[in-house]
């Protein structure tokens, strides 16, 4: 071989070195005997590992020691073909690791290179992944726990991830007696969620009494609350009255609609829950209750108690574990699956096995739901009884359903005439169920019962 030949394999073997110590995966690399003969920089970073230490030492050797758990040149040496598994080294890191043999003109391994791949973040990447598969399974069984539980005709229905960890929380706070205050809008489910932490707590056998505080006259607001003696006041029932707090004794009291309370039956709900104990109307003795207090409200307390009009120690006494009930509209994901509920419900109820077309379920899905659950169980049964096919359609739906929905994008693209055609589709739809009869429809619409039927039989 001549000088330059020699040079220029010289340069090549050293150019290849350089290759082997830049690459970022590890380089492992043995003769056919598995004795180490080559180890890069960037396999002493992934395996914690030094070179030095592991340099002429044979891989057999370095399994027995267990300063290498398992072996991909063994494996190699052994079935004579490329072998990949995954190794954890003691620096924490996980490797895929592949072992490929390099044969001689007889066949025999004359070299074994292992490349070891640094999958840690990957690793990771895929155990956050199976847990939260796992957190999904875990959701999911609590969603369909949950969606079993009925508070009378009530379905708690929890697919989206702020309802479901509301309910995860009442349930928490079920087994214990503390004060819950639950915020949210009228027809929003709060009752229903009062009731299902009663039928999770423990006094889920004793009385359950829900009064709504801003149904009671003020005057009348104390003796229904604590009751009166025989005798204590003009008009007064013979043998006197239990009062509300007396008869959920051992039980769950429900406040709803706390925010209405006059702040002179304030202080004296107060009084009640520091020293549990009442005092009827007429009685100079007091009798001690145990009563779980959850109140709700649809109304902002931290504003009214810097208004003034709501106490500052009654609203910290009552807010302790505080549950906010979102609006229909912020839980969109949870329209069908009430939707589906309620079929069921009333379909059962009244004997019918009424469907709801796509078209129908879209405006549902776009309308605002001022009312919320309450406005959409009451617009259901309404439809499922009413509609005259087994398949409810948009034409079936009241006509503010469409006033609301159609400022949204639902409507993109549709030309103002097709959209113009479909409101007054929908409205004399809508006037014809409503009453019945041409004349009235037609009056309703304030057009002449000949153009009203005319354009009915355009869209019948």
């Amino acid at each position: 071989m001549g000088d330059t030949a020699l040079d220029n394999m010289i340069d090549n073997m050293s150019m290849l070195e350089n290759v082997i110590e830049t690459s970022y995966d590890g380089i492992y690399i043995t003769d056919g005997n598995a004795k180490t003969i080559m180890i890069n920089k960037s396999y002493e970073r992934i395996t914690g590992l030094n070179r030095e230490v592991l340099m002429g030492k044979n891989m057999s050797e370095l399994v027995e020691k267990h300063i290498i758990s398992e072996s991909a040149t063994l494996a190699v040496l052994k079935n004579k073909k490329v072998v990949t598994l995954h190794q954890q080294f003691n620096s924490g890191k996980c490797a895929l690791v592949t072992g490929t043999p390099f044969f001689d003109k007889e066949k025999n391994i004359k070299m074994v290179v292992t490349n070891v791949r640094d999958i840690t973040d990957l690793q990771k990447l895929r155990e956050k992944i199976s847990e939260s598969q796992s957190q999904n399974e875990k959701y999911k069984v609590l969603i369909e726990e949950l969606n079993k539980q009925i508070t009378g005709n009530e379905c708690i229905i929890a697919e989206d991830e702020e309802m479901l960890n509301l309910l995860l929380l009442a349930k928490r706070v079920a087994k214990v007696d503390t004060t819950v205050m639950i915020y949210g809008e009228t027809g929003a489910g709060k009752e229903i969620v009062a009731k299902y932490i009663y039928n999770k707590s423990l006094r889920k056998n004793k009385p359950y009494i829900k009064v709504n505080c801003g149904a009671i006259p003020e005057n009348l607001m104390e003796s229904e609350f604590f009751g009166y003696t025989d005798g204590a006041f003009t008009g007064a029932l013979k043998g006197g009255k239990i009062g509300i707090f007396e008869s959920a004794n051992t039980g769950t009291l429900l406040l709803d609609e706390i925010g209405e309370l006059p702040i002179s039956m304030q202080v004296k709900l107060l009084r009640v829950l520091q020293e549990g104990e009442i005092e009827k109307i007429g009685s100079n003795s007091m009798i001690k209750v145990d009563v779980r207090i959850i109140a709700s409200t649809n109304r902002d307390l931290e504003q009214m108690v810097k208004q003034g009009t709501f106490r500052e120690d009654l609203y910290y006494r009552l807010n302790v574990v505080p549950l906010k009930v979102l609006p229909l509209r912020e839980r969109k994901s949870s329209i069908l699956p009430l939707v589906q509920s309620f079929l069921e419900l009333f379909n059962k109820k009244y004997g019918m096995n009424k469907e709801i077309s796509k078209d129908a379920f879209r405006y549902l899905y776009e309308y605002s739901w001022p009312g919320n659950v309450r406005e959409l169980k009451n617009l259901l049964e309404r439809v499922i009884v009413t509609s005259p096919d087994d398949v409810i359609t948009s034409k079936d739906l009241p006509l503010h359903i469409f006033e609301n929905s159609f400022s949204g994008a639902s409507h993109e693209g549709r030309t103002l005439s097709s959209a113009v055609e479909r409101v007054e589709k929908e409205m004399i739809f809508n006037a014809y169920e409503k009453h019945k009869n041409v004349r009235k429809a037609a009056e309703e619409l304030g057009i002449d019962p000949s153009t009203f039927v005319r354009k009915r039989k355009k869209y019948i």
